[in-house]
């Protein structure tokens, strides 16, 4: 029998006073790192890191479903309402993950819209976190796209999901873990990559913020990828060269989705930045 070492697991918090149950998976120990998915898909893109002794053996890699992705079902009367994530609702999430399961200043890895959290974590709430990886994530950019697309009668909004994500992918990845990572968002549920989108192509309140993150007190490192067409490595230079004491690195062989698409070729630039990251004091289980 070969199981694999994730554990899997229900947190109940309540965020902005609505109650929601949160799927959580975790693996190994160590230093706590606190990794965040990106628009539209789930814990599952953390997967192969969650399965590496290599990483593992000194981090406990702690991944979980935002409400309405995954294994994390919308919240009472969700029939009613219109999904549209706000970056106050999201960085509420966060914190009330973080003190659900006990969490004393954990890494936080976030990529794309879980990067750009990471960085409003940065800059709003610090004293939380003992470091932060923004992956694929800058200050702000408008959508090149039209986000209703995602959520139309007349349209599979999976499929054009896909094909928006399939465009940032690199040519690089692995064909298998190409169709992997498509086959998250082809399962997103109805509006809530659209309601994800909306958070990351409309508030631009960041950008303001930037100058203020105390890197001595609690570093940034980004990464991105040189295939990457929603943040490019011009946005992330941008953000990092705004941020006093931030530090930056480009993967010219990976794109917007480096550790589901292509988790060889991330390996080194995670591990790399891990080793950027203060020590912490692991926490309660």
């Amino acid at each position: 029998m070969n199981i694999e070492p994730i554990t899997g697991g229900y947190l109940n918090v309540t965020v902005e006073g609505v109650p929601q149950r949160i799927y959580v998976e975790q693996a190994g120990q160590g230093r706590p790192v606190l990794c965040l998915h990106t628009a539209g898909a789930d814990t599952r893109q953390w997967r192969h890191l969650m399965n590496d002794a290599g990483v593992t053996a000194e981090h406990r890699l702690i991944a979980f479903d935002m409400p309405w992705h995954g294994k994390s079902l919308p919240p009472e009367g969700f029939q009613t309402q219109e999904y549209l994530l706000t970056t106050q609702t999201y960085m509420a999430t966060v914190l009330a993950v973080l003190d659900g399961l006990g969490l004393d200043r954990p890494i936080l890895a976030g990529c794309s819209m879980g990067g750009r959290i990471a960085l409003q974590l940065a800059a709003r709430h610090a004293d939380r976190f003992s470091g932060f990886i923004a992956i694929e994530a800058s200050d702000f950019q408008p959508a090149w796209y039209d986000i209703d697309w995602f959520d139309r009668p007349d349209a599979h909004g999976g499929e054009m999901g896909a094909a928006l994500v399939s465009a940032n992918i690199s040519p690089y990845a692995p064909e298998r873990e190409r169709w992997n990572t498509l086959w998250m968002f082809m399962q997103s549920g109805p509006g809530v990559f659209r309601g994800d989108l909306s958070f990351y192509t409309q508030d631009d309140s960041l950008i303001g913020l930037l100058g203020a993150i105390d890197t001595g007190r609690t570093p940034v490192h980004l990464i991105v990828g040189a295939y990457d067409l929603t943040c490019t490595p011009e946005d992330a230079s941008r953000t990092a060269a705004a941020i006093p004491g931030a530090t930056l690195a480009v993967m010219d062989e990976l794109g917007h989705f480096p550790m589901s698409e292509h988790p060889a070729g991330f390996r080194p630039f995670f591990l790399d930045a891990l080793g950027r990251m203060p020590a912490a004091r692991a926490s309660a289980a």
